[in-house]
């Protein structure tokens, strides 16, 4: 059975897309206007618009109004292309695609490392990024703001690094939604516990204690899968 061909708006981003992947369009540079892709591609402005907003919602442009106005290829980082993955994979979890299991698997292969390149490189402002993230008791505030501080930290972690991957690849892992469900229903010693493991880690990052941060890093993930766990077979 053939194919169906992916919509007209879908076909122009994608080409737009590998115009800026390939380095032909260089963050700040202007794509041309709507009526000048409609001539180019034959589509009609509402589909050329589509193609724009899909970019757009994928942080690989910017659009403005006004008379100096249009639509320019984005300045990329890691943050912005992190929360395009999150988004994809909250919809894999959400669909089932992805379960909990997989994420704590994938965060086994990350979280060390990042620990201990972190406890290598960091600098006095990634500590200080580190302590407000953990400042407060675990236990104020509602799930949201709980699960907020959890991905916070991770991503303070991956920051510390100064590798810009390891920022890329924590987002989608500490997606907020799929940490929403993954501790629905956990009690306190859940956040008592994370805690816990998140001051051991920055000790061990503040001390540039390289092995004993990725020790903790790992041990951190197996806490957090064991805990989860439990909360699942008592439900």
């Amino acid at each position: 059975m053939k194919a169906a061909a992916a919509p007209a708006y879908q076909t122009l981003a994608e080409g737009l897309r590998e115009q800026i992947s390939s380095g032909r369009l260089r963050p700040g540079d202007r794509l041309p206007t709507e009526p000048q892709l409609c001539a180019q591609s034959g589509l009609s402005r509402s589909t050329v618009r589509e193609a724009l907003r899909l970019l757009s919602s994928q942080h690989l442009i910017v659009t403005t109004r006004g008379v100096s106005g249009g639509s320019f290829v984005a300045e990329l980082s890691a943050d912005k292309v992190g929360q395009t993955l999150s988004a994809n994979v909250e919809l894999l979890f959400a669909s089932g695609v992805v379960e909990g299991t997989h994420l704590f698997e994938t965060r086994r292969m990350f979280e060390g490392p990042a620990a201990e390149l972190a406890a290598s490189r960091r600098t006095d402002d990634d500590l200080a990024r580190l302590d407000l993230v953990l400042a407060g008791d675990p236990l104020t505030g509602a799930v949201d703001a709980r699960v907020g501080a959890h991905a916070a930290f991770h991503r303070a972690v991956a920051a510390a690094t100064g590798n810009p991957l390891f920022e890329l690849v924590t987002h989608p892992l500490y997606a907020i939604a799929n940490e929403r469900q993954l501790v629905d229903g956990v009690g306190d010693d859940y956040w008592v516990a994370m805690h816990a493991d998140h001051r051991a880690i920055v000790e061990a990052i503040r001390e540039r204690d390289t092995a004993r941060a990725a020790a903790l890093g790992l041990a951190h993930v197996e806490n957090l899968r064991r805990l989860h766990a439990a909360k699942i077979l008592t439900i």
